[in-house]
């Protein structure tokens, strides 16, 4: 089994992929064009923010080392992570020029190694990525020959930010997109060796690997959608309450209760760019993405109709609290983040904007602090607010309660996208509560249907007399 490994790139997945493999007591080389990344991993500390990143390195910090030289790194390996970014361009495909510029490093450096070195592309990349443009540049490089000289596998990780080390470990299961059995064999002892549960391994094609992660995610914006639009659903009628319908739904094998929650849509860096990578791909295949679009669509135009639904709620000119800047708790990640599109548009309706966000208040984008003013205090911004919209599920909001909330003004109207704090607010008489996807109005919601089904029928048809 491999002893030694290399990781290229060392962001976010790279660096906790690095800290996770040398808690498996594996020897750790990794790469990176940043001298801060590699002095801060070379001083036992975490290059990037990450949950219990900083703890394990240090506690492995004599397993690990970093360095900006491919050569170095692959010739004390015995097999390479690819980890570097590939942004999506301008049709929603994803870049390689960052992962050619690596693959052509490590084609060098395997030109002047002595024996077999697999080659293990990480990134997300689009169907024909590996095997028709990065894998001739591995060749060329090299002058070696693949499956002979050196093995190629295509395998992403399939993780959330905040968590990325826990899940990396802990996977369902393991994608394993091979060149030939041998690379692939040999990836999968790797990772059987260094999981620490029994995840089963899915061994197939480059394509059929590049094909599955853009799915999976894909798959999940689909579903996320879906249970959106049934909390909207469950608003309209009398005693709706989406967990009820959801959790129902999740006892169903074929369908299961993970990312059916219904509140807002999804945001972060990978699952918006796989859907329209998704589309991208079947359309330029010849095939119909009405599904993958439909989502993709929905979601984008989230911010605007919570902003239409509840700017009649609010006073004009009014101040009001957006709890949750970062697109999921323990992230401080505000890339396609619902809690920050909902402040800007609130914003551009003439509101004032504060907002709070426990992670990602001190990095947020100059871009929205031109439009929303970050707070660094939660109580600060409550004590400013008429109205608060908490936008993620965070620990820290679910401890709130009604005195939280007590201002100048008479009464606050608080939405609560999670409907997390149903039972310490929905009561009380400074606040006007309101949980997405759970009934508005049941009495409302009552008439509506009887005037679906009855119409314009008698009353006594209507109450059966």
């Amino acid at each position: 089994m491999f002893k030694k490994v290399s990781v290229i790139g060392l962001g976010k997945l790279g660096a906790s992929m690095a800290a996770a493999f040398a808690s498996r007591g594996l020897n750790v080389i990794g790469v990176d064009v940043n001298q801060s990344a590699i002095d801060s991993v070379n001083g036992g500390k975490a290059p990037v923010q990450e949950t219990n990143l900083s703890e394990l390195i240090s506690a492995n910090k004599e397993r690990i080392r970093a360095t900006d030289s491919h050569e170095e790194a692959v010739l004390n390996s015995d097999i390479s992570f690819v980890i570097v970014p590939t942004p999506s361009d301008e049709r929603g495909a994803f870049s390689l020029q960052y992962a050619e510029w690596a693959f052509k490093e490590i084609g060098k450096a395997i030109g002047k190694k002595q024996g077999y070195h697999n080659v293990v592309l990480t990134s997300t990349v689009l169907p024909g990525a590996t095997r028709q443009a990065l894998l001739p540049v591995l060749a060329r490089e090299s002058g070696k020959k693949a499956g002979k000289d050196f093995g190629l596998c295509y395998s992403p990780e399939f993780i959330a930010l905040g968590s990325i080390i826990n899940d990396f470990l802990n996977p369902d299961f393991t994608l394993i997109g091979e060149f030939d059995d041998k690379s692939g064999s040999q990836l999968e002892e790797l990772y059987s060796a260094v999981m620490t549960n029994d995840a089963p391994a899915a061994r197939m094609s480059l394509e059929n690997a590049e094909l599955t992660k853009i799915s999976v995610n894909t798959f999940v914006t689909t579903k996320i959608t879906f249970a959106n639009m049934l909390a909207e659903i469950c608003e309209k009628l009398p005693g709706g309450n989406v967990d009820v319908v959801t959790n129902a739904l999740g006892l169903d094998s074929r369908i299961g209760r993970k990312y059916l929650t219904g509140s807002i849509g999804y945001g972060g860096p990978c699952f918006p760019r796989d859907n329209v990578a998704l589309s991208f791909i079947a359309k330029e295949l010849g095939v119909e993405s009405s599904i993958a679009e439909t989502t993709d669509t929905a979601n984008r135009a989230i911010a605007a109709k919570v902003t239409q639904k509840f700017l009649p709620l609010i006073r004009k000119g009014g101040t009001v609290a957006v709890l949750g800047l970062s697109y999921k708790p323990f992230s401080h990640v505000t890339e396609e983040s619902q809690g920050v599109y909902i402040a800007q548009q609130l914003s551009k309706q003439g509101l004032r904007v504060v907002a709070y966000d426990p992670m990602s208040g001190e990095m947020a984008l100059e871009e929205i602090r031109r439009n929303i003013v970050v707070l660094d205090s939660l109580d600060e911004c409550l004590n400013q607010a008429e109205a608060v919209l908490i936008t993620t599920p965070d620990p820290i909001f679910k401890k709130l309660t009604a005195e939280s909330f007590k201002n100048e003004w008479s009464e606050v109207l608080v939405v609560d996208f999670w409907r997390i704090l149903q039972e310490q607010l929905e009561n009380a008489s400074n606040i006007k509560y309101i949980a997405v996807g759970r009934s508005e109005d049941d009495s409302k919601n009552a008439a509506r249907l009887m005037e679906l089904w009855w119409g314009n029928s008698t009353d006594s048809q209507k109450t059966g007399r």
